[in-house]
């Protein structure tokens, strides 16, 4: 807990610093405090992801960062804008800041913390950006925008990854600046996401931002649109954001084309960026082919695709059952499946249905543009995967829109303190979580409260593994445990060493002495089949997780 206050009293000072960087270059879409910290983690996370083509995100790159941000903001004096809060708004602020400290100081329990946040922050800290590396591990071609800005103030301001703890106290900052209490309601929630480095965090902070600004009128088209850009390339299904933004610049602003071509100049980024590491533009779509020499294998790319369909379901169907569904199979069977997230896609299209019949009634241009923006995003979910977490971000939208005029700032505290209190409750007691909620699956790897929280936050340490060596590429694979969070790289999750072998390939380095310089599959030779077969085997007889 103390950790996190510490590296908020050094990051918040860096990104105030660089969002006056920023400033200089792009007319401000945010004011006060927190919309400089926005600006710097933009401007930021862009110089680092170029960066990361080059160079690994290491204390080489932290700490000049770090020291420039300092240095203007003790240059400009910014620290004279944190003397403008009231004594209840302080309050209010230091509050809701050591709650979010200690919520953020529990152990990590969302499953993509271990198979994918951390495995992407370590190979970004020791190598940068790798290409290829959708060979080795599909999962990590991904490289989410947030994951490159995390890993590069992972050596020393933030070593517990706890950014996202971070973010919602800035956050805080933004609701108490500029008064939109209803966002209080929202922190509770968000609670769950602090403990790792999640993309869906941010996401949905920094939407519910843009959307306010957007609800109040602000004009500031080519930054509104280029921090909804920013939102896109960290996690591409919330294309409806750059899509509200641009109707909202072009239809009711009625600006220029050309103010919006700094937000589609990082969209080109995220394009490049994918294509190094993926070999495609979009991930995890393998469309268009550009004919780019290291993109994946194409059966591993089908089962990855196969394996989505399923997760839609919740893994309750198999991929051939599901193909045999009616048009009215794949509604109902989505809509009752067992469990929790039955009820969270019920949910879902009730408040759609809800959200479009307001939009009907209120007949507002912006609530109509905000309403399509959503369905567009809602359709092509659905199409692709359906999961719950592609589109949590819907509910946050839809209720604030509905409910913002309705919270004032002691009912949004009221609440605020009612629900942080029950998640308090499942954090620190979360038997109660497993017993009474038994098919919320995060539940079950949260782990107790400890002691040592108060000054240092939990962290797992595994660091088990076996070494192999297949054609010329030599990889470690985790002790009976399916995730590599905590492996020497380079490491392939069990999975995926199975999935290579059974189509028939396996990665290989482009250099051996090198792993900047990539990896490509190539078809296994009869000796490296008989190396797999050994591998296969050693991983099934003293370390495969009983699935």
């Amino acid at each position: 807990m103390l950790s996190i206050l510490l590296s908020c009293f050094i990051l918040i000072p860096v990104l105030i610093g660089w969002g006056k960087i920023m400033h200089y270059l792009f007319r401000p879409s945010i004011n006060g405090l927190s919309g400089k910290i926005f600006s710097g983690i933009l401007g930021i996370s862009i110089i680092f992801s170029i960066l990361a083509f080059f160079v690994p995100l290491n204390l080489f790159v932290e700490i000049p960062t770090v020291l420039t941000g300092l240095f203007f903001f003790f240059k400009d004096s910014l620290y004279k804008e944190c003397n403008c809060f009231s004594k209840k708004d302080l309050i209010i602020l230091i509050s809701i800041s050591g709650t979010i400290s200690f919520c953020g100081s529990f152990y990590p329990f969302i499953l993509d913390h271990f198979g994918y946040y951390v495995p992407t922050i370590n190979w970004l800290t020791e190598f940068g950006m790798v290409k290829g590396i959708s060979n080795l591990d599909l999962t990590l071609g991904q490289m989410s925008v947030w994951h490159i800005f995390q890993a590069g103030f992972s050596n020393f301001s933030d070593p517990f990854l706890r950014m996202n703890s971070v973010l919602l106290i800035v956050y805080v900052l933004y609701i108490i600046e500029h008064r939109s209490w209803i966002q209080v309601c929202f922190l509770p929630v968000l609670l769950l996401f602090s403990q790792s480095p999640s993309p869906d965090l941010p996401v949905i902070v920094f939407s519910l931002v843009i959307l306010n600004e957007i609800l109040k009128g602000n004009r500031s088209t080519d930054s509104l649109f280029l921090f909804s850009a920013f939102v896109f390339i960290i996690k591409p299904t919330m294309m409806w954001l750059p899509v509200l933004s641009f109707l909202y610049s072009i239809l009711i602003v009625k600006a220029k084309i050309t103010k919006l071509f700094p937000g589609f100049a990082i969209v080109l980024l995220l394009f490049i960026k994918n294509m190094y590491t993926f070999g495609y533009p979009v991930f995890p779509i393998s469309f268009p082919d550009l004919g780019i020499s290291w993109k994946p294998n194409p059966q591993i790319l089908k089962t990855s695709s196969q394996f989505a369909i399923q997760k839609t379901y919740d893994m309750q169907y198999s991929y051939e059952e599901i193909r045999n569904f009616s048009t009215a199979d794949y509604i109902k069977n989505w809509l009752f499946l067992d469990g929790i997230k039955a009820k969270i896609n019920i949910l879902f299209a009730g408040s759609l249905i809800i959200f479009i019949v307001f939009t009907i009634i209120k007949k507002k241009t912006i609530i109509t543009l905000i309403c399509i923006s959503v369905i567009i995003k809602s359709i092509l979910v659905l199409l692709f995967s359906a999961q719950y977490r592609f589109f949590i971000d819907a509910f946050f939208v839809i209720f604030f829109v509905l409910f913002a005029h309705y919270f004032n700032r002691k009912k949004s505290i009221v609440i605020f303190s009612f629900l942080s209190l029950m998640v308090i409750g499942f954090l620190t007691t979360p038997h109660i979580l497993q017993t009474y909620l038994p098919s919320f699956r995060p539940g079950t790897f949260m782990g107790k409260f400890e002691m040592k929280q108060l000054y240092k936050p939990s962290v797992y340490h595994y660091h088990k593994f076996q070494t192999y060596k297949i054609g010329n590429l030599v990889f470690n694979v985790s002790k009976k445990y399916p995730y590599n969070f905590d492996t020497q790289l380079p490491a392939i999750s069990e999975s995926y060493v199975y999935s290579n072998i059974k189509a028939g390939i396996f990665p290989q380095p482009a250099d051996e002495r090198n792993m900047r310089k990539g990896f490509f599959w190539k078809k296994l030779s009869p000796k490296e089949k008989s190396e797999a077969e050994k591998v296969m085997h050693s991983i099934k007889n003293t370390y495969q997780q009983n699935r």
